[in-house]
């Protein structure tokens, strides 16, 4: 990808930071976004280490008003924009009944809308260049998982979302893809607090019998996916999920 530019979300850390470093790796410069402004710049030093330019852009996603200024500050900083990787998201774990109004809608505004607002003002840009997006769904797309209802409706939505769009734009030089891994030791998996009184037999039914998916595996599917390598590639989704949704 050199001479190509990426945005890259959730970049601060975990899948969101491989991702960028994999892109940086193949020759990509690269655009992070997170709210998490230092540990964007953790990123970024390892990134420039690599020999590639580097934007920094913290921001809250789940406000739409953040996500526009995104792209074009990329498109500016750039000259281009090539790929667009929507990597951030987050899950609250909770009984549905007690769930509250603000962790519902700010699921579904990090893991749903925020994409999509990122792609509506990615795809001019894109146009030009036989650009790629990829979304990071999740197997919690596929089925469904108890404690985390908007969790699995964002995932879902989004999933449906890279495929209503592919088809949309099915005749234009562009693609979208997606990728649905299963559960990986990130920063959400550290930090991921269960309700009281939670049914572990209900979690161990989507918990996978071989483990955790390996963040790297992930990160380069989305780099590949992201990359011309992957011209064939549209309205996909590959499930990395260790055997989850198999049956």
């Amino acid at each position: 990808m050199s001479g190509k530019s990426a945005v890259v979300t959730g970049a601060a850390s975990g899948l969101g930071r491989a991702t960028a470093l994999k892109l940086a790796h193949a020759g990509a410069d690269v655009c992070i976004v997170d709210l998490n402004a230092a540990g964007l710049e953790e990123t970024a030093t390892q990134l420039r280490a690599l020999g590639v330019r580097v934007l920094v852009h913290a921001a809250d996603l789940s406000l739409r008003d953040n996500c526009a200024p995104v792209i074009a500050a990329a498109a500016a900083e750039f000259g281009r924009l090539d790929a667009l990787c929507n990597v951030a998201g987050i899950i609250v774990m909770c009984n549905a009944h007690e769930m509250r109004a603000v962790d519902y809608e700010k699921t579904i505004a990090v893991n749903l809308n925020a994409p999509f607002f990122l792609i509506q003002a990615a795809i001019p840009h894109l146009l030009d260049v036989n650009g790629a997006v990829v979304n990071v769904t999740s197997s919690a797309a596929f089925v469904g998982e108890a404690y985390a209802v908007a969790y699995c409706a964002s995932k879902a939505g989004l999933t449906h979302m890279t495929k209503a769009l592919a088809m949309e734009y099915v005749n234009q030089p562009i693609r979208f893809n997606a990728v649905a891994p299963g559960g990986m030791m990130t920063n959400i998996a550290a930090n991921l607090k269960m309700p009281e009184g939670v049914d572990y037999t209900l979690i161990k039914r989507y918990s996978g019998l071989r483990g955790l998916v390996e963040v790297d595996e992930v990160a380069d599917m989305i780099a590949f996916l992201a990359s011309d390598a992957a011209h064939g590639y549209h309205g996909a989704c590959i499930s990395i999920d260790k055997g989850i949704t198999a049956g």
